[in-house]
């Protein structure tokens, strides 16, 4: 008897695990369902640059990727596409808030387009890696493509498709998001990887990402960046 009450025992508590697991799986896709029916906030320009929103991973590879590009005044690193006020590092990296590391693109419009920077965004990053980039796992990794318009959005879906129609079978993984506001990281993330050259991550992962990219797309850099 004794046997069948243990037994029982953990078969009600795995059936709980799975339900739990079951239950913030759902909870997950009715936070994505909300976030898509959003209506997209607006940036507006200042002083002739407009502003852009992406997340690939880490942060820091992505913010020196896209300060090497021609035409980007700035990179910022923080979090955005969650559902909780003021994020930090450590709450963000719970999974729990909903937020992804992000980066805030501030670019001359007129030297290089928002699609150059989707092209940069698409070309510098495991295209089909659900939930991170490289060696960094879990929902706040994940990719995200934020736009602040119609218009931005079908640059982003009509180069979806093109690529999905290349992958044979698989499919772009980052979500296309409306923006709805970006959260600054806290000052020791911004410039992480021209500061911190000697950090392990940063020689392992950052760095050989970076050039990756920039080989890829040496007509894009700024010159300073070669």
């Amino acid at each position: 008897m004794k046997k069948h009450s243990i037994l029982f025992a953990i078969t009600l508590l795995m059936a709980m695990q799975v339900s739990c697991q079951s239950s913030n799986d759902t909870n997950k896709e009715a936070e994505a369902r909300a976030q898509k029916e959003l209506t997209p906030v607006q940036v507006e320009m200042e002083s002739g640059l407009a502003k852009a929103y992406f997340a690939s991973g880490c942060f820091w590879c992505v913010e020196a990727i896209y300060e090497s590009v021609k035409g980007v005044k700035e990179s910022i690193s923080g979090y955005s596409g969650g559902h909780t006020e003021n994020p930090t590092y450590e709450s963000s990296n719970t999974g729990q808030t909903g937020h992804a590391e992000a980066v805030e693109i501030i670019y001359d419009p007129s030297v290089v387009s928002f699609s150059t920077l989707v092209d940069v965004y698409f070309g510098s990053q495991n295209i089909t890696q659900v939930n991170g980039q490289g060696p960094d796992r879990g929902s706040q990794y994940r990719s995200i493509i934020f736009y602040q318009n119609e218009e931005q959005k079908q640059i982003i879906d009509q180069k979806i498709a093109a690529i999905n129609k290349t992958l044979d079978g698989e499919e772009v993984a980052a979500q296309v998001l409306p923006f709805q506001k970006f959260w600054k990281a806290e000052n020791y993330h911004q410039d992480y990887e021209r500061l911190n050259p000697s950090n392990p991550y940063i020689q392992n992962v950052s760095t050989p990402r970076l050039k990756r990219f920039q080989k890829k797309f040496p007509q894009l850099l700024k010159e300073d960046s070669h």
